[in-house]
């Protein structure tokens, strides 16, 4: 059972690549997608895994490495069946996904689907201190927004080819809930001030089709090759398209922590957790050993090599 949780929320400053494997499209290889919605999502195990590389990096000491067996479970194969961990995040879900916009550069669509699931998620993890939602979702060809600056044209809103009419019957509402996620799901820090100034602005409400559409079809898409060393021309076989998330997605992730399952002589060694004997305060230390570790930046997905999957960290 878990005991303790919180929400992270991943901020996409470079474009993200967490794969599917081949796809039996046009796209060579496409991202990780939920099957019934095809909202993007990373998977848990890819989040778990980013944030131990992160937490203990390669050549950490033994301590160190100790420390990530209580938290994450052992490392090494031959005694990885000995105990579980003790941290679990959860898939990471689409929030916001930004789309290029007539006005005002790119736009922070989103939808009544998306922000209940993650009103759901954040309830349950974080309490019920959240901003209120619109009783239902814009009609067809209209959109809600928090501001008529921003991406707003003569009371419409163009995203790519579509355009909107804004509805501004809960405009209050909508300028609360882009208060509220500019205050706390977006990253801390004086460089991204113009990021949250922009998000009071720029969200918009879709109809709930409208958004899985953007979400399915509006992401970015690469050609890749591999030339050959001598005649610089592409090697036989190796040019390949790969689907990403674009720069500015907003995602969140639940996490959550149990007790320590690993053994005493382990887990007492660990400076701090000496005293930990209840449960609670056990999962309680997962979370914030977690946190203290890994803040800032780290790199999810692959590609690593030429600079995808920065992205920016919110507890």
């Amino acid at each position: 059972m878990y005991l303790k949780s919180k929400l992270l929320y991943l901020y996409t400053e470079t474009p993200l690549h967490a794969g599917a494997g081949a796809g039996l499209g046009a796209i060579d290889l496409p991202i990780q997608r939920e099957r019934v919605t095809h909202y993007p999502i990373v998977q848990a195990s890819g989040i778990k895994g980013a944030i131990r590389s992160h937490a203990v990096p390669v050549g950490a000491d033994d301590a160190l490495k100790r420390e990530g067996d209580v938290v994450f479970g052992p490392e090494n194969p031959a005694t990885g069946d000995d105990h579980a961990g003790a941290f679990a995040p959860g898939d990471a879900r689409i929030l916001l996904f930004p789309v290029r916009s007539l006005t005002g550069v790119f736009a922070w669509p989103t939808s009544l689907d998306v922000l209940r699931r993650w009103q759901r998620e954040a309830t349950a993890v974080a309490g019920p201190n959240l901003p209120a939602l619109p009783d239902k979702e814009p009609d067809d060809g209209r959109c809600f927004v928090p501001d008529t600056r921003g991406v707003v044209a003569q009371d419409t809103v163009v995203l790519e080819e579509f355009a909107y009419t804004v509805d501004n019957s809960p405009m209050q509402m909508v300028k609360d809930l882009a208060k509220w996620l500019a205050n706390h799901a977006l990253p801390q820090g004086d460089e991204y001030s113009w990021w949250r100034d922009g998000l009071q602005k720029k969200l918009v409400i879709l109809p709930d089709d409208d958004f899985r559409d953007f979400a399915r079809y509006a992401t970015e898409v690469l050609t890749r090759i591999r030339l050959e060393q001598e005649t610089k021309t592409v090697k036989d076989g190796a040019l390949w398209t790969e689907e990403h998330l674009p720069v500015d997605t907003l995602l969140f992730v639940p996490v959550r922590a149990t007790r320590f399952r690993a053994g005493e002589d382990e887990w007492r060694k660990v400076n701090g957790w000496q005293k930990l004997d209840g449960a609670e305060a056990q999962a309680a230390a997962v979370l914030q050993w977690v946190e203290d570790r890994v803040n800032g930046r780290i790199q999810i997905g692959g590609d690593e090599t030429v600079g995808r999957g920065v992205v920016a960290l919110r507890w």
